[in-house]
């Protein structure tokens, strides 16, 4: 039985500068950054210890090999303990940030990469 999300695959189209927007932008890690046979992976987490990781494939070689596959950005959706801190911190960083807003369930914002990838950011104390 699955009991936990262990990775997250995203198709980029420039790979270095998604690295760059997550890693200088977001304040991930990359944990990996493996290249076999023509094919690049790079593993990004929040940091080092992460249940769950992110990764960076290449958009376009995806879809030559798998053309089947949906590559459009998948809808994940982040904790963070200190919504206002994170979201200063990402404005302040140039990323587009939404405004934050309550909902039942919490308050939330969302943000864009570089590529204009939309991700939701969820406060969980």
């Amino acid at each position: 039985m699955i009991n936990r999300v262990g990775q997250i695959m995203l198709y980029v189209n420039n790979q270095d500068e998604s690295v760059n927007f997550w890693t200088e932008k977001a304040g991930f890690t990359v944990i990996s950054d493996e290249n076999s046979g023509g094919m690049r992976w790079i593993e990004i987490a929040p940091n080092e210890n992460a249940e769950t990781s992110i990764i960076l494939h290449d958009k376009e070689l995806i879809a030559k090999m798998s053309p089947e596959l949906n590559l459009g950005t998948p809808s994940l959706m982040f904790f963070t303990a200190n919504l206002d801190e994170l979201h200063s911190k990402l404005s302040n960083q140039q990323v587009k940030v939404g405004e934050i807003v309550t909902m039942p369930s919490g308050r939330v914002f969302n943000f864009a990469d570089d590529e204009e990838n939309y991700f939701a950011v969820m406060e969980k104390k």
